[in-house]
Formats: C-alpha cells, structure tokens, sequence
C-alpha cells in the first residue's frame, strides 16, 4: 500500500513537471528570438528590394545610405519587396551580378517588426 501511494505520487510530479512538445518548441523558439535580439546591435539593417528591370539584381538589400547589397543565399522567407530585416553577411570576393549591389552571403537575418 505504501509503495503504491509512493508510486502514483511519483507519477503525479513527474506529470506535472512534463511540457508538451508544443509548449517545448515555443520555449526554444522564445529563447531563439531572445538570443537574436540581445545581438541586435551586431547586426546591418536594411530592406528588402524586388526589381524585375533588366540588369538589377531580383532581390537586394537596401542599407539607409542608399547602398545595395546582392544576398546570394537569400531565403525565401524574406524575399519580400519592403521587410525590413536585421542581418549579418559577409562580403564575397566575385563579379557583381548586377550594377548596383554587391555580393555578400547572409549569415543570420531576422525580420525587423
């Protein structure tokens, strides 16, 4: 009988103290975003620019200084003509794929709210 109260007691705080998967992924994604944010000042902002002229670049990142970067690895999330976004990059060393932008690699970009 002892063990029995034991037992289901157990089970009682050990069912209590359990997160579902749900609520787990939430938390994680939370503590994502809180990571990202504390690194903000890390981070370039800009906005993200559509073109269908020919010789621009598709997608490109528009900097306050009116400067253009090309993201080569630009997600799809993000192709969307006017988010802002923070973002890290690094710069490429090839030919440019169009004349206003340079080439960089995204190494981290969060949408800006």
């Amino acid at each position: 009988m002892k063990n029995t109260i034991l037992l289901i007691g157990a089970a009682v705080v050990l069912f209590a103290s359990c997160k579902n998967t749900k609520e787990v992924a939430q938390d994680n994604a939370e503590q994502k975003i809180t990571e990202e944010i504390v690194d903000l000042k890390e981070y370039t902002t800009g906005v993200i620019v559509y073109s269908e002229k020919e010789g621009d670049c598709e997608y490109t990142i528009k900097l306050k200084d009116g400067l253009f970067y090309d993201p080569i690895n630009l997600e799809d999330a993000y192709k969307v003509d006017g988010m802002a976004v923070y973002f890290k990059f690094r710069g490429l060393r090839m030919l440019n794929r169009c004349n206003k932008a340079n080439p960089v690699s995204i190494e981290k970009m969060v949408k800006k709210d």
